[in-house]
């Protein structure tokens, strides 16, 4: 081993030949990256600690290959050859002749260090040690070894053979070869493979913390239930799951814990900031789906529903729409006609009208003062994202009961679903997409990852309808700069504070995916 050469440039070069690849760890995600590495052609040895672990694991994916082609998404051949690549071995000296190893053992800093450690001195100086670690530093993982700079991270996402997104995370003194080793042997694994740096949550995770975040703060004002926040972030901004589905899905005894380490590692920032309310429930085993209650209630795993409240039967005699945001008054307009309203296109609404306001970043409340309008016959509507399948409307303290009625009598009489929120600032959808581009804008600035690659990276590895980049130029930058300057305005809280590659870009008229030389 002594003879071995050091030199890791030719790694890049080596990532699509003749490789020999070892696991360690035989769990769910070891068992995923031996798989796809076994069907890419590449020889894959596995080893667990726990004894007959790796050879059970071996079997299981022998199962899982056969029940593939049997399916037809693999044909015979490639299943018999994907299965005589891989293997299972006892000791860890049996790794010796490895071009890489990839750890994926219980996440822990000091198992991690520890198995580095011992691979050291058993591995050739050119093997690549890689980490699946999701939440710990890679720097710190390769501290003290005497060679850190061929430790990269290599983190995929369970289920690893569905997840078609690996991130290859730089540790501080990673040799760049290795990591472009990694997003070679990424791709060649049929994944798309991103570069991050190393920084708490990499890129996916870290991406992801506006979404869930923002949902329960929007629960802690009480501007609306947990579930009716899930049906319009479902309904109108087309995310798959809502928040709340979706920490349930996931489990709060996984997910709060990450929200929590991901906000102390980067020492209180607010944008991160979680809520109480899912530290109460952690204590009480209120964690989600597998415990048949977290958010929702389970029964025989199926999903408690919540009835739409029926909509009234009152009308207005007319409406009056505010011209403040003249994109927001052009498309009220065109819906209400659609429905058939009787409208008042006075420059001032008449005193029987029921006023409606399209709120860019702003409340009710805030619109009828700067406005001059009167609060107790004025709500406000969302058009910024999808009507179709939802609507919402928003209530001041003072909007009066039959205000409320009208309203939403009137634009739920084509039998489409009404949210009826509680006044906010930036309503809901606004408020959550435009914190999720706010952070991936942020993410981009500290030069965590190419702007390209956090959409592919959010898109693939989280199932947002849009990468948050392009989804801020959909919308427009200067929109969602507005929506967070005056959510920070009305709130005084740094957790809204835009990011400066969002703010230059908005000035500037730039796409939030320009990057710059």
């Amino acid at each position: 081993m002594q003879n071995q050469s050091s030199d890791l440039s030719s790694l890049p070069a080596r990532a699509g030949g003749a490789l020999r690849l070892a696991v360690v760890g035989s769990g769910v995600m070891g068992s995923g990256i031996a798989q796809i590495a076994a069907l890419a052609g590449v020889d894959v040895l596995l080893h667990d600690a726990r004894d007959g672990a790796a050879a059970q694991a071996v079997e299981r994916l022998g199962q899982t290959l056969e029940a593939l082609a049997a399916k037809g998404k693999l044909t015979q051949e490639a299943a018999q050859a994907a299965r005589a690549r891989l293997s299972a071995v006892q000791a860890l000296a049996d790794l010796k002749d490895c071009d890489v190893v990839v750890e994926a053992i219980v996440e822990n800093l000091d198992a991690k260090r520890a198995l580095f450690r011992e691979l050291e001195s058993l591995v050739r100086p050119d093997c690549v040690l890689a980490t699946n670690t999701s939440s710990l530093s890679v720097t710190a993982i390769a501290a003290g070894l005497q060679r850190p700079q061929r430790v990269a991270g290599f983190h995929f996402f369970n289920p690893v053979p569905l997840m078609k997104i690996v991130e290859a995370v730089d540790g501080l003194l990673t040799d760049p070869a290795v990591t472009e080793f990694l997003l070679a042997l990424g791709r060649r694994c049929g994944h798309t493979a991103v570069r991050a740096k190393d920084t708490p949550g990499f890129i996916v995770n870290h991406a992801g913390r506006g979404y869930g975040t923002e949902a329960l703060r929007l629960l802690a004002e009480g501007v609306a239930e947990f579930h009716q926040i899930d049906r319009i972030l479902r309904d109108t901004a087309g995310f798959k799951l809502g928040p709340f589905e979706l920490l349930d899905l996931t489990a709060l005894d996984v997910s709060h814990p990450v929200m929590e380490s991901i906000y102390h590692q980067y020492y209180e920032e607010p944008r991160f900031r979680p809520q109480p309310l899912t530290r109460q429930m952690l204590a009480a085993g209120l964690v989600g789906r597998k415990a048949g209650r977290g958010f929702y209630r389970y029964a025989d795993g199926k999903q408690e529903s919540f009835d739409e409240p029926a909509a009234p039967a009152a009308r207005p005699a007319r409406v009056w729409v505010s011209q403040a945001w003249p994109a927001g008054h052009e498309r009220a307009v065109a819906l209400l006609r659609a429905l058939g309203a009787t409208l008042d296109e006075g420059d001032r609404p008449a005193g029987d009208s029921l006023c409606i306001v399209t709120p860019l970043g702003l409340d009710v409340t805030t619109c009828c003062v700067r406005q001059g309008l009167d609060p107790a016959r004025t709500v406000g509507l969302d058009v910024l994202f999808d009507t179709r399948r939802r609507r919402v409307v928003a209530t001041s303290p003072a909007t009066s009961p039959a205000a409320r009625a009208e309203a939403h009598g009137l634009l739920a009489s084509d039998g489409t679903p009404v949210s009826v929120i509680r006044d906010s600032t930036g309503l809901v959808a606004a408020r959550v997409v435009a914190t999720i581009v706010n952070i991936a804008s942020e993410i981009a600035q500290q030069r965590i990852a190419a702007p390209a690659d956090i959409d592919r990276a959010v898109t693939l590895g989280l199932g947002y309808p849009h990468g948050p980049l392009a989804w801020g130029d959909q919308l427009g930058a200067a929109t969602v700069l507005q929506v967070l300057e005056e959510l920070q305005a009305s709130t005084g809280d740094p957790r809204y504070r835009p990011s400066p590659w969002l703010r230059r870009r908005a000035q500037l008229g730039l796409s939030l995916l320009t990057d710059e030389a």
